[in-house]
């Protein structure tokens, strides 16, 4: 079997590497191979991850490339994990909106309208390549953000073998695995909403639902990525939130919280991977990987640190580190190769998704791309049916969807008042005027990257 990651060159390869690699016999993946256009970081973090491929499963056949025909063809699965335009672009990105007043987180927040304006034409391409070239069964599982808007273009343009996926609710039960001292597969979680506006209604750990003492555990507050709600807000809810909506629901302190830093997330990213990159380019990639990986450690480190801590105020507390050989989680690719594995097996089972709703969430198209509990079954995938949501949880659910559908229009179709009319119903931006503003400006800016 041949799986294929396009972004091989990304500062996240070897955790891709890693959790594949480790996988690898298991799942009979027997070549994997890393594509990227960028070839001086696909030298140094392909580079890396070829090392790190090779120390945990020297029988995997491991190649890099900057053929995209090559990589992909006849590929059984493929990953897309890119950023067109670089880390600066979504500085630009997140500055006009910020420079309005208005949230430019960019998965959430209105610079993911830009972001997605730029990824979805280049994701595009390499889908039809894969269609010409991959495997007729292929599945393509694709991590680019904001993942939401990018999965819903990409089904609306017919590329119905995609699938949208996150590590964020699969991060945060292994968290609460963590929490309670037990192994990550024995934590589910019954999850329902849009990629980075998801709601946990049961968390499930020996038959029983754990929500309710979750909410009530103060460590949880300290321990996992609850620590950006306060805990009144989750007892009002009744539920677990994923962590992106922090934003939603606390939408001016972010905003004073990132004016107040004078940096913004992209800043602070561009910064820490322009010194990685610079100083991995001075060392010896080839025979070196101790040093190199002590290099990768001390600046990746300062990322995860950072983690949206301009935004909220708080920090995570547990010092990162990358070891090779401890056993891999789920990490990064953990959610594809769950899907390989229930695929491959001809088994039933379940994990969270970003899929067609097909009447799983009430008030939504069939057609609308959701993040969601899923079975994986031998005839496809089946979106577990939400019968009660809450109404507050269904309300925003289907306004953002609302952003998404016109975000894709406006992408796909390269239509400008689709653009103002999805900014303009997005609640982190709620105004006609300031969405005409930010449309015209993020035109300007993407419309190159639809010429090239």
């Amino acid at each position: 079997m041949k799986l294929t990651v396009i972004g091989g060159g990304g500062v996240r390869s070897m955790f891709l590497a890693k959790s594949i690699a480790q996988r690898a016999a298991d799942l009979h993946i027997t070549e994997l191979v890393f594509m990227d256009n960028d070839p001086e970081k696909l030298r140094i973090y392909g580079g890396l991850a070829a090392h790190v491929s090779e120390m945990l499963n020297p029988t995997l056949k491991f190649r890099l490339t900057e053929d995209p025909v090559d990589a992909v063809a006849d590929a059984d699965y493929v990953i897309t994990t890119i950023r067109v335009g670089g880390d600066h672009t979504r500085v630009r990105d997140e500055r006009i909106a910020l420079d309005l007043g208005i949230l430019g987180q960019e998965t959430t927040g209105a610079a993911g309208l830009s972001f997605a304006m730029r990824s979805v034409p280049a994701l595009a391409g390499y889908c039809d390549l894969i269609r010409k070239h991959s495997k007729p069964t292929v599945k393509v599982f694709n991590f680019t953000n904001p993942a939401g808007v990018v999965s819903q273009a990409l089904r609306d343009m017919g590329y119905d073998f995609t699938y949208g996926i996150c590590d964020a609710p699969s991060g945060m039960l292994h968290q609460f695995a963590d929490l309670y001292g037990r192994k990550p597969e024995e934590v589910t979680g019954e999850c329902y909403g849009l990629n980075h506006l998801s709601f946990f209604r049961e968390i499930l750990l020996d038959g029983r639902n754990i929500v309710p003492e979750l909410i009530a555990r103060d460590d949880a507050y300290t321990e996992t990525d609850m620590r950006f709600f306060h805990k009144d807000l989750l007892e009002h809810m009744g539920c677990v939130l994923n962590e992106y909506l922090y934003y939603f629901y606390y939408r001016e302190q972010a905003v004073e919280n990132i004016l107040k830093a004078g940096v913004t997330r992209g800043e602070v990213i561009e910064d820490i991977n322009r010194q990685m990159t610079a100083e991995l380019s001075q060392m010896d990639i080839e025979n070196d990987f101790e040093g190199c990986l002590a290099c990768f450690e001390k600046w990746y480190g300062r990322r995860e640190d950072a983690y949206m801590a301009n935004e909220t105020g708080v920090r995570r507390t547990k010092a990162w580190k990358f070891d090779v050989f401890a056993p891999d989680a789920g990490g990064y690719a953990g959610v594809a190769l769950r899907f390989i594995e229930l695929t491959e097996s001809g088994k039933t089972g379940s994990m969270i998704l970003c899929t067609p709703n097909q009447g799983a969430i009430p008030g939504l198209r069939d057609d609308d791309i959701v993040e969601i509990t899923c079975d994986i079954t031998p005839d496809g995938v089946v979106p577990h049916k939400v019968p009660d949501p809450d109404p507050r949880a269904l309300e925003l659910i289907r306004r953002v969807k609302c952003y998404e559908r016109l975000a894709a229009k406006a992408i796909v179709e390269h239509d400008q008042q689709a653009a103002v009319d999805c900014l303009m119903l997005h609640p982190l931006v709620n105004s006609y005027s300031l969405a005409t503003r930010l449309a015209e400006q993020y035109f300007k800016l993407n419309t190159p990257y639809w010429q090239a």
